[in-house]
């Protein structure tokens, strides 16, 4: 056969290797030692184009519409686009360099656009309402898979004239470049901004560790024989936490709850004021009064005041609480530093001193057990006795960046998974925080698909080689996220828009909140939380302290969240009229009675939850659901035969970590526990059961 010059030049043209499937063990694995940034773009235009195509294909189908040839046809759809969209996802949060910032703001609308045309595609929505229409003699998991698909659609605005979807269309394109300026902007405040500390004095009060890691900080950016304190909360928490120079204190608080509100290219208060306007006017379209309505609609709570009446039972009684704990420290910084009113920089250091007071518990004497390494084995070793899970680390298989680690996951059987992938300290171009991805959902459809997720966190790593040590609330935190991992990794499902995570976003939270319970068990302690020099366990006589101290400063921890979960649903509620962010957040929180010396936990321009995408808004509140869900699920092993007890974790395990979205959330948690979730377990852990009214979460 004699080629042309086109066709040659085709048959040469080296294949993207972000398009090929996957390959490796257990069905493929993300292939991060091909991503060259050059090659994103193109993949996910040819994956695009190529989804496109397969619904096209399922929309004009002549046949009559059926489960098999619109829903099931839909979920073997678009795999190229997910394996491309993870290589993007992973490099957008953790491998964010300038170039790849340049592919990411031009693609985000392209992105937005491709999900309209799929939800807008009038011969496809068509058949997924026939087949809504006409469900009752399928199964129960088809009938589940139906509603989302024609629940989902409609939200996005299948049902709308033309005029009103091309406006939609447009809204979410903008959106969708808006969010990228927001993350690019915070990302650029939190790699821009440190303080160097550049002798002995100015870290009076640090520990050891602390000054250890801002050495490492200083030394990763090139300023040796310094100390950096970084932008984000793993360094400034703790340095306010211990930190004696009241000066610097300020000056990094300042700077930390300034992200995004300086005034220069990169402040957010302009895009946000922008975002806000388009979700109301999109909402409306949609048919909701405001975007809180549109967005709290399909989830456990249902309505943006069945979710404000949580937050309001708990607001007076944490505001309380917190007006106690001021007057503690006020107490003690009286006799320590005349003249100083307690102000927000002053706040983490003087608790601290209280807690040492009023509990005879120094933080810093439960650190030096808290190592990173160590905590990790707990966490896999209480996976394995809940779950059966046993975590076997794997080398070899393509990672992102040289300091990920993956462990394969086995089932009691010695049958496989998942896999773990675990990226743990902080770098140029990840995001701040800690959180969990989903490299690979769970699936079942046309044999079996396992699971792959990572976690994610932004611990300073201890260049000196030494054991990473971490504070009790980072420990929290490694659970939390930990949580989500195993929610993933459970799961179940036949189908995979209805597995593992794919739950409403007030349900999400709660595998994870509740997994946090585990770190504190003697099992785990005595095991895992072990003195890095001596290797000996953890002291009884410090646990109870731990555990008497428990309560402490949730007037501080609850009064900081919730302010900035009650300021995004009041954002969401604002409908259409113009909003000033600044001004809002202001005259918002004076209503509300916000102490002076507190700040939103996420002010307004660095709130990344509700304004990088659509996913938490008008739903930070979720966290709180899920506390109440998290509590009272927890107690149910309390009340048997303890936190590893092997009839409640079978239920948890069967009702709730295994079934996904192919259970109403509502439906699964009662299934559990027997009954719906009551408030009492979160009021007497936050110890304020005395004070707001006891009542059923419906």
């Amino acid at each position: 056969m004699v080629l042309s010059a086109a066709s040659e030049a085709f048959s040469t043209a080296p294949v993207n290797p972000l398009l090929a499937p996957w390959v490796g063990p257990a069905g493929g694995v993300p292939p991060f030692d091909k991503v060259r940034v050059a090659d994103i773009k193109p993949a996910l235009e040819a994956a695009m184009a190529e989804n496109l195509a397969e619904v096209d294909k399922i929309a004009r189908n002549a046949a009559a519409p059926t489960f098999d040839n619109t829903m099931a046809a839909l979920e073997r759809s678009g795999h190229t686009f997910n394996r491309v969209s993870t290589i993007y996802s992973v490099w957008s949060s953790t491998m964010s360099t300038d170039d790849f910032q340049a592919v990411e703001r031009e693609m985000q609308p392209k992105l937005a656009a491709f999900s309209d045309k799929i939800h807008q595609n009038v011969p496809l929505f068509a058949r997924i309402q026939a087949v809504y229409g006409s469900m009752g003699a399928l199964t129960p998991i088809q009938q589940r898979l139906c509603w989302f698909y024609f629940t989902n659609f409609v939200r996005a605005g299948a049902k709308l004239d033309g005029t009103a979807k091309i406006r939609v269309a447009q809204i979410n394109e903008r959106l969708a470049a808006l969010f990228a300026n927001f993350s690019q902007n915070l990302l650029a405040d939190e790699a821009d901004y440190a303080l160097y500390l550049k002798c002995e004095k100015d870290l009076a009060g640090l520990p050891e560790p602390l000054r250890a890691a801002a050495r490492s900080a200083a030394a990763a950016r090139g300023r040796n024989a310094e100390w950096a304190i970084l932008n984000t909360r793993s360094s400034m928490d703790p340095f306010l936490t211990y930190a004696d120079r009241r000066d610097l204190r300020e000056k990094v608080w300042r700077t930390y709850y300034s992200r995004g509100d300086n005034g220069d290219v990169h402040d957010n208060k302009k895009i946000i004021t922008e975002i806000l306007r388009l979700r109301a006017e999109r909402a409306k379209l949609l048919g909701f009064a405001t975007h809180a309505h549109w967005r709290v609609a399909d989830s456990m709570a249902k309505t943006p005041e069945a979710a404000m009446n949580l937050m309001m039972q708990i607001w007076p009684a944490a505001v309380s609480r917190e007006h106690e704990e001021v007057t503690d420290m006020q107490a003690i910084a009286d006799r320590e530093q005349p003249g100083i009113k307690i102000a927000g920089w002053d706040y983490r250091y003087y608790a601290e001193k209280v807690r040492k007071a009023k509990y005879d518990l120094d933080m810093n004497e439960v650190k030096p057990y808290l190592q990173l390494e160590k905590l990790r084995e707990g966490m896999f070793w209480a996976a394995g006795q809940l779950y059966g899970f046993t975590f076997i680390q794997v080398s070899g298989l393509p990672i992102a960046n040289p300091d990920v680690r993956v462990w394969e996951v086995k089932n009691a059987a010695d049958a496989h998974v998942g896999f773990w992938y675990f990226d743990p300290y902080a770098r140029p171009g990840k995001n701040s925080g800690a959180w969990m991805s989903e490299y690979r959902g769970q699936a079942d459809l046309d044999g079996k698909i396992s699971p792959i997720v990572s976690n994610n966190t932004n611990f300073v790593k201890d260049e000196s080689g030494g054991p990473l040590l971490i504070s009790w609330d980072d420990a929290v935190t490694l659970f939390h996220e930990f949580g989500h991992a195993l929610h993933g990794l459970n799961s179940d499902v036949k189908y995979p828009s209805l597995a593992g995570t794919n739950v409403v976003r007030d349900f999400v939270e709660f595998p994870s909140q509740l997994n946090e319970n585990w770190l504190s068990t003697p099992e785990v302690l005595s095991r895992f939380a072990l003195h890095h020099q001596t290797g000996k366990p953890i002291p009884q006589e410090l646990v109870a302290k731990i555990k008497k101290a428990s309560t402490f400063n949730q007037g501080f921890a609850t009064v900081e969240y919730l302010a900035s979960a009650l300021v995004d649903m009041k954002l969401h509620l604002a409908g259409d009229r113009p909003i000033d962010p600044g001004e809002f957040e202001r005259t918002t929180l004076a209503s509300l009675g916000m102490p002076a010396e507190m700040v939103m936990r996420h002010r307004t321009p660095q709130f990344s939850h509700i304004f990088s995408s659509d996913a938490y808004s008008a739903g930070y509140y979720s966290y709180l659901w899920a506390e109440v869900l998290d509590h009272d699920a927890f107690e149910a092993f309390t009340e048997a035969g303890g936190p590893y007890d092997k009839a409640v974790a079978k239920r948890l395990h069967d009702d709730i970590m295994m079934v996904g979205n192919g259970v109403d959330p509502a439906e699964a948690y009662r299934n559990f526990r027997g009954a719906d979730p009551r408030i009492d377990g979160l009021l007497r852990a936050r110890g304020f059961a005395s004070q707001p009214k006891q009542v059923q979460l419906e």
